[in-house]
């Protein structure tokens, strides 16, 4: 088996399935690219706004964190990496921001972030080593539907507490949520799976109406952009190693293996690829790149459901198109104007954004007991995921010493541990 796979181009067609090792014409691959780059745009640029982070150095890592990964697993798994909006709750936490702008405790995120990358990285080497039982021993569908339900839960609070500091703004979020929903609902196509893109620039532009045209709240400023340059280096940070911040953060690697699970079974049906040889190498793939990304200043990075939905629409499941994606998100990363142009986006709106996507991820993961038919008349799987969705939203807390271990930390490993105790038991 060589160590990178080779390409074989077929003809485009609007019935034509292209595998991972198969591609299109190179302009059609690299027009699939762009679009892929568009996919993961919102959620990428969303999760470091909400932490503080520069989302140019997100962008640029997610380009780098992909390709990491495209060498790691032998471009045999067709995926994008981008920011993964599970550290926000925890990174928040450790660092006491509370927005807007820059996170002031940047460094101690990073750290905490690395510590993540190498934690997910040992568990990928384990993988490697013994499979994957073990894993989905330790996490079954009920688990990691509750999981993933909590990451949406715990964040909740943020932008209805945090990105409406006025009552115009409150009532702009509601209108961004509703612009976001009549894409979703009443458009098709591309359009349609770009919902959070296209409904955030349709909520920025009424927004921009309503307050430099009518004077109802604070005015989208565009000057930051016009001064900007086209090319720069990003805003690049070292990590600070603090235990704290390191043992709060570094268990999300579990989350993520949950989430990189579940992404590449969802490929490899798709695809009708056995992808099981590769899930190792996958998570080693997704923990390198967050220690490279935390190590530069960026977020944390996982696979991403946008870009796997995307291949579900076209049929194309090509890794050459991926890429050519994270090619184009490096050069967007060294754009000084492309962050300005992103700082430029309303509050308000983004809040209501945020709003849309932490309820998807809530509901992704009511998602994940549906297709599994997760068994609810089964008192081990209701309780098991009725504990683990108060504990998240909750915000429960357990304290060791000055150590603090709370909301999606203890939702996490409380879902494990309660599902190990009980599923022995009996369903009455």
């Amino acid at each position: 088996m060589s160590l990178l796979t080779s390409w074989r181009e077929v003809a485009p067609g609007p019935a034509t399935v292209v595998a991972p090792d198969e591609r299109l014409p190179w302009p059609q691959t690299a027009a699939m690219g762009v679009q892929h780059v568009i996919a993961m745009f919102g959620a990428t640029v969303l999760a470091p706004i909400l932490m503080g982070f520069d989302p140019n150095v997100a962008i640029l890592m997610s380009g780098i964190g992909t390709l990491i990964f495209f060498v790691l697993v032998g471009g045999r798994v067709p995926s994008y990496l981008g920011s993964s909006f599970a550290f926000i709750g925890v990174v928040i936490a450790a660092t006491g921001y509370a927005g807007p702008g820059a996170n002031a405790n940047l460094g101690v995120a990073l750290g905490g972030i690395v510590a993540c990358g190498v934690l997910y990285t040992l568990i990928g080497l384990v993988v490697m080593a013994s499979g994957t039982k073990w894993i989905e021993t330790l996490m079954p569908p009920v688990v990691t539907g509750a999981v993933v339900a909590v990451i949406g839960l715990n964040l909740a609070g943020i932008p209805i507490k945090n990105m409406a500091p006025t009552p115009f703004d409150a009532w702009m979020q509601g209108l961004t949520f509703v612009c976001v929903g009549l894409v979703a609902v009443y458009t098709r196509g591309m359009v349609q799976r770009l919902l959070i893109l296209v409904g955030l620039i349709v909520a920025s532009l009424v927004y921009a109406v309503l307050t430099n045209g009518l004077g109802l709240g604070k005015p989208v400023d565009l000057s930051g952009i016009a001064n900007a340059a086209w090319f720069g280096l990003p805003n690049f940070a070292a990590p600070v190693f603090e235990a704290k911040a390191m043992l709060l953060i570094a268990p999300v690697a579990i989350i993520l293996v949950a989430e990189n699970l579940g992404h590449i079974k969802a490929v490899a049906a798709m695809t009708g690829r056995d992808l099981n040889p590769y899930i190792g190498r996958a998570f080693v793939g997704d923990g390198v790149a967050t220690m490279v990304s935390g190590a530069s200043g960026g977020t944390g990075v996982t696979t991403y459901a946008e870009n796997i939905g995307v291949m579900a629409a076209t049929k194309i499941y090509s890794t050459a198109m991926f890429v050519v994606a994270a090619l184009i998100a490096i050069l967007l990363g060294f754009s000084p104007k492309f962050g300005a142009l992103i700082q430029a986006i309303p509050l308000a709106v983004m809040g209501g954004v945020s709003i849309v996507v932490f309820g998807l991820i809530a509901i992704a993961g009511a998602k994940i007991w549906v297709d599994n038919r997760v068994d609810f008349s089964d008192n081990r799987n209701l309780i098991v995921a009725a504990i683990t969705l108060v504990l998240g939203t909750g915000d429960y807390t357990l304290k060791f010493g000055d150590f603090a271990f709370g909301g999606i930390g203890t939702a996490t490993f409380g879902a494990i541990l309660l599902h190990l105790l009980l599923r022995r038991g009996g369903t009455n």
